[in-house]
């Protein structure tokens, strides 16, 4: 499909998904306040949050996005191991008007390094050479999206990707993100983990690996490493209470999973509320 005509009945319909995928995310935090913040916001008048600060016009995080070089495998990790929910599916975007929306500082950097551009990972989206497929996926607090760049005669889901995987994705370098999932607080989060490694072995994803707390040196002695490895529970300070531990997903990617108990929980609970407090008085 091409992305030219923007009153088209089908990029209609997308914006509207889009609008429900939006509230979708802040409706299923499933929380009293967020609830009465979301309430609050409808009956504010449109033209006092147009004059609010730009922190008061959001909603909050709609969803994390991830290029996969997979489709079909990134898919079933975050719906058939992870339990998340498909929400809608869209693709074989191209056109000049998606292009210049996704791509034009990055063929701006092309230009001034006199390099190629699809030397730099950018496909010829406007041209129709390389198409572009996206998928939605929602939790109970935010929404993923997962999108794949292949080539125009490629079929969608699975096969080779338009650019290369990044090599390296140690958490440690500046611009790398990670996607957290929260663990539910009755929830052994040892055995989560242990859980979890076996799933995806199962499934023949072999790229999930969960971190130890303890020093490992081969992929051998990580395996064999005590279920009690599989969690750092911090005990003190300000962070107290707060139990995670880091995971690479299907795709490569950098995943957390984390579970807030004690004073960390109350700690993030008083700083929403205040913050719906601060928005709230910004818009009167």
């Amino acid at each position: 499909m091409s992305d030219d005509g923007q009153n088209s009945p089908a990029l209609a319909t997308r914006r509207q998904v889009l609008h429900t995928v939006g509230s979708a995310a802040i409706i299923g935090l499933a929380s009293p306040t967020f609830a009465a913040a979301s309430t609050a916001a409808q009956t504010t008048r449109s033209g006092d949050r147009n004059k609010a600060p730009l922190g008061a016009r959001l909603q909050g995080v709609q969803h994390f996005g991830l290029t996969v070089q997979n489709m079909n495998r990134a898919f079933e990790f975050y719906t058939e191991v992870l339990g998340g929910t498909e929400i809608m599916r869209d693709g074989n975007f191209q056109g000049e008007k998606i292009h210049n929306t996704l791509l034009t500082d990055q063929e701006i950097l092309a230009r001034e390094l006199q390099v190629n551009a699809l030397a730099m990972g950018v496909p010829d989206l406007r041209g129709g050479t390389q198409r572009l497929d996206v998928r939605f996926i929602q939790f109970d607090n935010v929404v993923i999206e997962l999108l794949q760049y292949r080539d125009a005669d490629q079929p969608e889901g699975s096969g080779p990707s338009f650019a290369e995987p990044r090599d390296h994705m140690s958490p440690a370098y500046p611009r790398s993100m990670h996607i957290c999932f929260y663990i539910q607080d009755d929830v052994d989060f040892n055995l989560f983990i242990r859980d979890l490694e076996a799933e995806c072995a199962r499934r023949g994803m072999d790229q999930v690996r969960a971190n130890r707390v303890v020093t490992v040196t081969t992929e051998a002695e990580r395996r064999a490493a005590p279920m009690s490895s599989n969690t750092n529970k911090i005990t003190e300070g300000k962070s107290n209470g707060w139990s995670l531990i880091y995971c690479k997903g299907p795709e490569g990617e950098q995943l957390e999973f984390v579970q807030a108990l004690g004073p960390v929980k109350k700690t993030f609970a008083d700083a929403y509320a205040a913050r719906q407090q601060l928005v709230g008085s910004q818009v009167r």
